[in-house]
């Protein structure tokens, strides 16, 4: 397991490097002058005289590579730059919008384990049975709704029509039920036919028939059965963490939730630049370093993947 972790800690440095130098070459390949972009944001005319200012302010004039390696060794010590909307450390901003996200993702998170473990789980004692088609089909037609609609029309029912829930922001505790609820409704079908059909693929293996031949509950054998058919579900639900995360951007739009992916729509619209670099690093780093975690758990728990390792 030791070497196993370091060869794969070593292994994520070329990975951070090339997504790093991935996120940087975003701003050289837009067609517009970062200058003139971080000039005309603050609705300023752009001239000559002071988009050579900004370039040279910016450090656009130095060659590629400096410039690359300047923005490295300072994202390293969590600068970014400055905002071009509104002049503030774009490390500063990516922190306070990052809790409400995170907050957001762990609450969808939790209703996605407990919704797919549960119905799940029945669909599986209750195989091809009335019961087993009726609740895949609802989970099924609720992940096929896009999520806009499905928060909208969530919005209207439990907001507009029944007043249960706020309509935006984040005002009340009560403010994350609607857009967890829509967050989570994309990965609850994919949960649920992961737990189903492992926990059926399970339930013809011959140590179920001995559990039967000794005796054993039915209840006991379906705990068996669903503990030996957690291990891809666990590694997709640890995979499935930072796109929780990632995707927000769409829910935080709707539901005016002042998180990260709010933040990133909006610099989209300002061409803030340092801000969709810095958004595209950091998810980025996420992704990878859930995966470093995801697959050292599985080596872990699995003693064939080690002996692999």
């Amino acid at each position: 397991m030791k070497n196993y972790i370091v060869k794969r800690l070593l292994w994520m440095i070329p990975i951070l490097i090339g997504i790093s130098f991935f996120a940087f070459i975003l701003i050289n390949m837009s067609p517009s002058d970062p200058a003139e972009v971080a000039i005309r944001v603050n609705e300023v005319t752009p001239t000559a005289e002071n988009i050579a200012q900004m370039r040279e302010q910016l450090g656009l004039d130095d060659p590629f590579m400096t410039r690359y390696l300047t923005w490295l060794g300072n994202a390293l010590h969590g600068d970014f730059g400055n905002s071009y909307a509104n002049n503030k450390p774009v490390g500063e901003e990516i922190a306070k919008a990052l809790p409400p996200t995170l907050y957001l993702a762990g609450i969808s998170l939790v209703i996605t384990v407990i919704v797919s473990v549960g119905v799940g789980v029945l669909c599986a004692v209750k195989e091809d049975t009335m019961t087993d088609k009726i609740m895949r089909g609802i989970v099924f037609i609720g992940t096929a709704v896009p999520s806009f609609w499905a928060g909208i029309l969530l919005m209207w029912l439990f907001s507009v029509k029944l007043h249960v829930f706020p309509t935006s922001g984040m005002t009340t505790p009560g403010s994350v039920v609607l857009p967890a609820v829509t967050l989570s409704l994309g990965y609850i079908s994919t949960y649920v036919r992961l737990i189903r059909n492992n926990m059926i693929q399970n339930k013809r293996e011959n140590y179920v028939l001995y559990g039967r031949v000794r005796g054993l509950s039915e209840r006991t054998i379906t705990r068996h059965v669903f503990k030996n058919s957690l291990q891809t579900s666990l590694t997709a639900l640890g995979m499935s963490i930072p796109k929780l995360i990632a995707g927000t951007v769409v829910i935080e739009n709707i539901f005016a939730w002042p998180g990260i992916g709010r933040l990133c729509v909006t610099a989209i619209f300002n061409r803030d630049f340092p801000m969709i670099q810095a958004y595209v690093l950091i998810m980025a780093i996420l992704f990878v370093v859930c995966n470093l975690l995801v697959d050292i758990g599985s080596v872990a728990v699995d003693p064939r993947m080690r002996r692999e390792a």
